[in-house]
């Protein structure tokens, strides 16, 4: 079993057309054909039954192809390792986060780390917090940053970087927009604007409220912190967001205020897989990272 014959069988099954396939290969259909032929031969059972002129994974192909696509990324990180090790200043690192951290702490980061090491590029890919978390166990990404952190497993460790307060957020003609702190259970009867459902902030919210005795209304949902912050500014209802969404600003028409009781906060951190060993480059961008946090703590 050759690896030219595993990308090939996975070009033709996502593809479901064996000439496509050539052609974004640049080989010969007859190239492909023969290779898949051999390929089943030696399995001793048939990957694909054609369909007219497309072709369509026989059972067993389907689940030759789920192992084929783990196999190749494994063999494409052995060959960005060997690569990385041959200079670990060099490199890409894909990197996760949620829309809570997109405005201030990624960027900070990320262009502190670029004036050390320029030639290290990046992916990033914004995502939920579940999503984020099965992403780094499966090889899509490398790293990712979250908040809150989700406890260890044999699969993630996660690394505490900073801890933070939430905070409402309301409009400026609110009727306690003047207070400088506020219980939570004084928002009891205010329409909220929150993340959706699957969202890890929306259930900081709901739990927070429900810790005090009530459930929040929610009459609006926004999947970005400038459309929740946006509605908020537009009077639509309150919200409660974590003390990092404000650092770059506070919005027009709104305030944000300091909740006294409960005290609510969320650990924010980055994740990194167990099941498999770093990228020189991974190596050294989580070592700036908690060098860079651990620095700041000081001046806290």
């Amino acid at each position: 079993m050759e690896l030219r014959q595993l990308r090939y069988f996975v070009e033709v099954a996502e593809r479901e057309h064996i000439s496509e396939a050539a052609e974004h290969l640049h080989v010969a259909q007859s190239a492909i054909s023969r290779q898949i032929a051999n390929l089943e031969d030696e399995l001793g059972t048939a990957l694909f039954e054609r369909i007219g002129r497309n072709v369509k994974l026989t059972p067993v192909g389907k689940i030759f192809l789920e192992h084929t696509l783990t196999a190749l990324k494994a063999i494409d990180f052995a060959e960005k390792q060997v690569e990385e090790f041959l200079d670990p200043t060099k490199g890409t690192i894909k990197i996760g986060f949620p829309t809570s951290l997109a405005s201030y702490l990624l960027p900070t980061i990320i262009s502190a780390f670029k004036r050390e090491y320029p030639d290290i590029s990046f992916q990033l890919r914004q995502g939920s917090y579940r999503f984020l978390i099965e992403s780094v166990k499966n090889r899509e990404i490398n790293l990712a940053f979250l908040g809150p952190l989700p406890p260890k497993d044999e699969m993630i460790e996660p690394v505490v970087l900073f801890s933070e307060n939430i905070s409402a957020l309301l409009p400026a003609n609110h009727r306690l927009a003047k207070e400088k702190s506020i219980n939570l259970i004084d928002l009891k009867d205010e329409d909220f604007v929150l993340f959706p459902e699957n969202y890890i902030l929306n259930k900081v919210a709901v739990d927070a409220c429900r810790s005090v005795g009530f459930i929040p209304n929610i009459t609006s949902v926004g999947e970005d912190m400038d459309a929740i912050k946006g509605l908020v500014a537009a009077g639509v209802g309150v919200s409660l967001l974590p003390e990092s969404s404000f650092y770059d600003s506070t919005p027009r028409f709104t305030t944000k205020i300091p909740i006294a009781l409960p005290s609510i906060r969320r650990t924010v951190g980055i994740i990194s897989p167990l099941n498999r060993e770093l990228a020189p480059s991974e190596k050294v961008f989580l070592e700036f990272v908690n060098s860079f946090f651990s620095r700041l703590s000081q001046f806290q």
